[in-house]
């Protein structure tokens, strides 16, 4: 008993003098690094849209080849002075080239247990959706529904699901042999199968019940 009580202790104290001796600065400065990124994949981006290349920009500027390299790469701080003249040669404002740095970017946190239960179209009887988190519009252009799907001695068998997109599905409990296309996978925990929705597709044979698998959906997004 003391022996573990002893080293529990030194976990503790261990764990204390990590926490003494952060560094305050830390996440100041990899806010900075992340801001150095997101300025550079925009100078990127703005000088490949004018088909120019980093010497052309050189020229244009007066700034070396070298510095435009550590720029883009995110690998240095540019003076707001050398951001404003790398935006003049782009024809670009200074303020769009914060704009990746600026944009919201969205995270669906979904507890154990919750979900919206819902009924895609095409769904068949005793098949359950339970959707994990959606984001809406957002800077990719893709669309993305994550899914728990339950079968049961109730569920219909239906092989011929088609929408739009690709799926991946990830198995993980009991056994269904699933079919895509011609050809029909066996799925048993840990199994992944990852296609085209376009092709006919679902469970064909229900082998091992109840039958849980995470089904990703991706499309793009409608513009």
């Amino acid at each position: 008993m003391i022996f573990l009580f002893t080293k529990h202790f030194q976990l503790n104290e261990d764990d204390l003098q990590s926490n003494l001796n952060q560094d305050p600065h830390r996440l100041i400065d990899e806010r900075e690094k992340i801001l150095e990124v997101a300025i550079g994949r925009e100078v990127k981006a703005h000088r490949r849209q004018k088909n120019l290349t980093v010497a052309d920009l050189s020229l244009a500027t007066g700034i070396s080849i070298g510095m435009i390299s550590k720029i883009e790469n995110g690998n240095t701080s540019p003076s707001l002075s050398t951001l404003q003249t790398m935006a003049n040669a782009l024809g670009v404002t200074l303020t769009s080239l914060f704009r990746r740095f600026e944009e919201k970017r969205n995270a669906i946190h979904t507890k154990s247990g919750d979900g919206v239960e819902m009924e895609r179209e095409g769904t068949r009887a005793g098949h359950q959706y339970k959707l994990l988190g959606h984001l809406g519009s957002n800077a990719s252009g893709v669309v993305v529904e994550p899914y728990l799907i339950t079968l049961n001695e109730a569920s219909d068998i239906f092989p011929t699901f088609q929408h739009e997109g690709v799926e991946m599905l990830y198995m993980l409990e009991g056994e269904v042999s699933y079919r895509h296309g011609s050809h029909l996978y066996i799925l048993k925990p840990g199994d992944t199968l990852f296609f085209d929705a376009d092709a006919p597709h679902g469970p064909e044979i229900l082998s091992e019940l109840p039958a849980r698998y995470i089904s990703v959906i991706s499309y793009p997004q409608a513009t």
